[in-house]
């Protein structure tokens, strides 16, 4: 099994006025450049990490068509939500409706050796985006991520956390998410959430106390699934 990582896919096939074009030419009908490489690199056993803003619908019927691509592509996909999806409700409901699709929120999924656990996190205390109305939501996803690692394999051999938001700054590694992540004995997190031109001036691709961290926006990756790990 191979772990796969692709974040922020802006998919709109039933909103028709949320085109990514406006974001530059290099997102003119991105999805068929994300669809033809994840065909040629992913098999049906592989896990694919898909870290948030999935969809641009408000609502879940706006956003089925969106899901119903992303079902029709190889490998065990895993969702954790981002701040754009709206959509994203009851996970009871969605689960029923989309069951190719593993929505992780606050828990855990296994497979085999493998055990992923995901939650939104949030804007760190001290960058651009977090002021003093972000403290209780910020308190709300710390206490969201302990309940994902609780739930965890302890089997597992391989352990991976999602984010939608970046849980460090290159220069802020040591925060409240990381020391849970450290605690829980995390081997990879993933997280997306930025897009150009923040690539070049803020460095998100490290190792900090024995944890990748790694970013995996779609358009960070030219819109192809990044390997992220190969597991025997």
């Amino acid at each position: 099994m191979r772990v796969f990582g692709i974040s922020d896919l802006h998919l709109s096939f039933s909103v028709t006025n949320k085109s990514m074009d406006v974001f530059g030419a290099h997102w003119f009908q991105h999805w068929n450049k994300i669809a033809q490489s994840w065909r040629e690199q992913i098999a049906p056993e592989d896990a694919v990490l898909v870290s948030g803003d999935i969809s641009w619908g408000l609502r879940p019927e706006e956003a089925s068509q969106d899901l119903q691509w992303l079902s029709g592509l190889p490998g065990q996909i895993v969702l954790t939500r981002g701040n754009h999806d709206y959509w994203w409700q009851s996970i009871g409901k969605m689960r029923k409706a989309y069951p190719r699709l593993n929505f992780v929120q606050n828990d855990a999924v296994t497979f085999n050796k493998l055990s992923i656990c995901g939650t939104r996190g949030w804007p760190l205390p001290g960058s651009d985006e977090f002021d003093a109305q972000d403290q209780k939501i910020y308190e709300r996803e710390l206490a969201r991520l302990r309940l994902a690692v609780k739930a965890l394999d302890p089997a597992a051999e391989y352990r991976i956390a999602m984010f939608h938001y970046p849980p460090l700054f290159y220069n802020q590694l040591d925060t409240e998410f990381t020391r849970i992540l450290e605690e829980a004995h995390i081997d990879l997190c993933v997280y997306g959430h930025l897009h150009q031109p923040h690539f070049d001036a803020q460095r998100f691709d490290l190792e900090h106390n024995g944890i990748q961290y790694r970013l995996i926006s779609a358009d960070y990756l030219h819109f192809a699934p990044k390997m992220l790990k190969e597991l025997p």
